[in-house]
């Protein structure tokens, strides 16, 4: 993953941030669109794109663009600025190959053990009960 190509690859798209902001929020665009093209990048190899493409597939267009948008800010360069890392972090999340797991079993103490409370917990319950005469 080449995070310069990335960044110049991305377009941006401000938008009129909602909520409660008083007279300023009519007239100032602070929210950031950030859309990403993982299909046509150059930044990323084949194998990431398809697995990127299989992990994202919940968050992407129709087209594969995938949307990022941030208003948490009142300044539209900080929120570009936002935008830009919660992208990154969502794709290296995302690039993330889990470890294959290795079955196990429990150690034989484990097993003695475990077997061990189980008798236990069956003798007190019997102890409990009336005795047979």
């Amino acid at each position: 993953m080449n995070t310069s190509t990335i960044i110049n690859e991305l377009k941006f798209k401000a938008i009129r941030s909602s909520g409660a902001g008083g007279q300023h929020v009519n007239k100032v665009s602070s929210k950031v669109e950030l859309s990403f093209d993982i299909e046509n990048s150059q930044g990323l190899s084949p194998d990431e794109k398809l697995l990127l493409s299989q992990k994202l597939s919940s968050k992407l267009t129709k087209t594969g663009v995938l949307l990022v948008y941030c208003d948490d800010s009142r300044s539209q360069h900080r929120n570009k600025e936002l935008g830009i890392q919660r992208l990154l972090d969502t794709l290296k999340v995302n690039l993330q190959v889990p470890k294959k797991r290795m079955a196990t079993k429990p150690s034989k103490a484990a097993v003695a053990k475990r077997l061990d409370a189980k008798q236990k917990l069956a003798q007190k319950k019997n102890n409990r009960k009336k005795p047979l005469f």
